[in-house]
Order: structure tokens, then sequence, then C-alpha cells
């Protein structure tokens, strides 16, 4: 059997956990440069807010709907999210990471009450960790993931729902009321292509020949089918895939005219992507950036570069010159730059290379990567690095985050208060 493990609202449940004002509020995240809403509490849904919204738009009705907006604050919900899945996979036999908020879980065999699991899995989660969740279970991926929609859908279920609790036609009625859109894997445009063959609901989609099925779409929504009809395909990853691509961007708190300092920003974003490369233990063989004017400014200007490595590194030293290089030529004076970013691509496990001592780049041999690391882990990421202000950058440089919450995890600096009362 197969569980779900999904949070409510994730972001905005996130911040009421040392917020407890929020608890009764109105909540929405916004994007970077507190630009627009990128999630919402259940609260603030109702008022009828979508995502994307600009928060600029809604501001001045945040009093009269009772709406309180909160900067992204990654950290936090990363540090949250990390919790949440220790936590879970102490349940099963294994854990699948699907996303930061949700993740499957492998249930014993032996394990017959699951409507107990599940409600024990939120128990733990809600105390231990503060954050809501939805459970569902189902002899396969596809119907976890439908049985944790109807979790959260049905009030009566009190967030927990097991498929194999109905009977085969309370399942085909379930199915039946569902279109393939709501299957997970099936996107719109297949959804289209299933409708030219009559396959309109999960329950059509479920009966349809898998045959016809793999050859007409392909293995993976063959797959889907057999899912539908509780046979497991989808198997569970309890380790996570190595990263294809690592980016570091941001939008400038103001405009940027200045090349070198472009340049500069670009040090700082490929130091940081070199850090998270470093702790999957990865290297690159690929590095590109890129800086951009706004694309609502009737000069839209972007300038792209990239570099290769005769081999591949996750030298901080080697991947921040190959970064700033790349556009060093194409940057043009007086355009005002508003965003840039570093991209790590192709990459690899380190642990897949091994090169002669003759081979390696000079400053491999001086360990500087291996040097940060311990630092950053010890005194935090921000007290050293390369060039002239090393991991920091300007208040201006960096995005605005007028509303953001303290990261009361990670920073000492940032702990909460409790008061009694």
């Amino acid at each position: 059997m197969i569980g779900l493990v999904d949070c409510n609202n994730f972001y905005a449940s996130c911040e009421r956990v040392f917020d407890p004002s929020l608890a009764s509020r109105a909540v929405v995240v916004l994007s970077n440069n507190d630009g627009c809403v990128v999630a919402l509490s259940a609260e603030a849904k109702a008022l009828g807010i979508k995502m994307g919204t600009p928060w600029f738009k809604i501001k001045g009705a945040a009093d009269h709907w009772n709406l309180t907006a909160k900067s992204s604050n990654y950290e936090l919900y990363g540090d949250l999210s990390a919790r949440m899945h220790e936590l879970v996979g102490r349940f099963g036999a294994w854990v699948e990471e699907y996303s930061i908020d949700e993740c499957f879980l492998h249930v014993n065999e032996e394990r017959t009450d699951l409507a107990q699991l599940g409600r024990d899995i939120r128990h733990a989660v809600r105390r231990h960790v503060g954050l809501p969740v939805s459970v569902g279970f189902g002899p396969s991926k596809v119907l976890a993931k439908l049985a944790n929609h109807g979790a959260k859908r049905n009030k009566q279920l009190d967030g927990v729902c097991a498929w194999t609790d109905y009977s085969a036609e309370q399942q085909e009625r379930i199915l039946a009321s569902y279109p393939t859109s709501e299957t997970w894997g099936i996107a719109g445009r297949l959804e289209r292509r299933l409708a030219e063959r009559n396959i309109h609901t999960m329950l059509d989609l479920k009966n349809a020949d898998p045959a016809m099925i793999k050859k007409a779409f392909g293995v993976v929504v063959q797959r889907i089918v057999y899912e539908l009809n509780g046979i497991s395909c989808i198997e569970i990853e309890p380790e996570r895939k190595a990263k294809q691509q690592i980016i570091s961007s941001r939008m400038f708190g103001h405009p940027v005219t200045d090349p070198a300092t472009v340049e500069h920003v670009l040090s700082v974003y490929a130091q940081r992507a070199t850090a998270r490369m470093r702790r999957e233990k990865s290297v690159a063989g690929l590095v590109s950036a890129f800086a951009a004017s706004s694309p609502y400014a009737d000069n839209y200007t972007s300038a792209w570069g990239q570099a290769a490595f005769a081999m591949p590194t996750d030298d901080p030293v080697a991947i921040a010159k190959a970064a700033a290089g790349s556009l060093r030529d194409k940057l043009r004076p007086g355009v005002k730059y508003v965003r840039a970013g570093v991209m790590l691509n192709a990459l690899s496990p380190a642990s897949s290379h091994s090169f002669l001592p003759m081979f390696q780049p000079s400053y491999d041999h001086r360990g500087v990567g291996d040097l940060l690391d311990k630092v950053h882990r010890r005194h935090g990421e921000q007290v050293i690095g390369l060039g002239m202000a090393g991991m920091r950058l300007g208040a201006g440089f960096e995005m605005r985050r007028e509303m953001l919450s303290p990261r009361a995890t990670t920073h000492w600096a940032e702990l909460v208060t409790a008061h009694a009362r």
C-alpha cells in the first residue's frame, strides 16, 4: 500500500507555525521583490484572490479583508519541509520526497488500519512540526493521489482517505465523477487527445485497452491505466534523483547600470549555486549566465553567455570566474539591468569522475571549495566568499522582502519568543 502525505496550503501554513495570530486570517505569500501572489491560505482563496495577482492591486483592500501578506521565506519553508519528510518517513518502510510539500510513503503490507495510521501521521506532523497535512492511501501512486484529493475535499473524512475502504461500485462512481484532467500525470493537451478517443473520465481511462493506450500515447500513459486498476507501476524512489540543473537568479532591488557591478553579482550567484551543487556531491560541465533589463521597458535588453569546462568541476573559483567572464564583453554600460542569474548544467556525480592530479585545475589542489564548505557550515554562508564582498551583496541588490517573517528554525538571532498567558 502506498500513502501520499500532502501539506495543506504549505507556504501559508509555514507562516502560521510561529505566528498564531494568522490562524484565522487570510494569508498570501508573495513572489520575489514582493511582486505577485504565489501561495494562498484557504481563507484567501475564499476571497477570490487568484495565483499571480499583483500585490499592488489588492494591497488597498487588505485591511478590509483582514488579509496579511508575507514575503517568500524559502529558508523557513525548506527547513519545515525537511522536518515533515523526516517525520513521515518514520511511519513507513520508504519515503519519497515528491515535492517540497508532499511525499509518498510505502506502507507495511501488514497494516490494515490505514485510517488510524493516517490519523497518527496527521497528529505527529501537527504536534512536532506544526503543519496540517492530508493523507491518502491506495494500492498505487495514482490512486493514493486521488485518495489524498478526497481527503482534502471531503471534510467528513477528517483529512484521511483510504481507497481500499470503498467497494468496487463506489470506486467506479468516484472515478466516473472525475475528468481525465484530474488524473495525476495527464496534462491539458493529453486530455484533448484522449477525448478524441471517447475517453473523458478517469473511469473511461481505467477501462481503456492498455495495448491501445501504449500504441497511441506511449508507455507512461499505459502505466497510468494500470495504476488506475490498482496495479502499481510507478515505483517509489526513496533516493532523490540528482538534479540536472542548478539555478541561482534574482531580481535586483533597483536597476544596475554598471557592468562591473553586474559581474560581481554574477560571481556571488555562481558561488551560491556551486555551494548547493557541492552539497549534492555533483560536478558541472557547463556554466551559463544571463542579465536582463525589465521586459516592460521600451528598450528591453538581455545578455547571455556560456562556458564549458575541459573537465567537470565543483571548484567555486573556476565556476565564478567562468560565469562572470562569459558576459564580460556582452554587458553594455547604461543599460538598466534588473535581473541576473547563473545556471550550472551537465551535472554528474562527483564520484563518477577520477582525474590524475596533473589534469586537475590548479585551484582544485588548494582545496578552496572544501575550506569554504567547512567555514560555511560552522559560521554561516555569508561570512566568507570569493571577491571583494565575498558572498554578500548590498541591500539594493537583494530582493525586496519587506514583510519577511523570522527564519526561526535556522538563525539564532531570529528565534521566536513565546509569551505565556
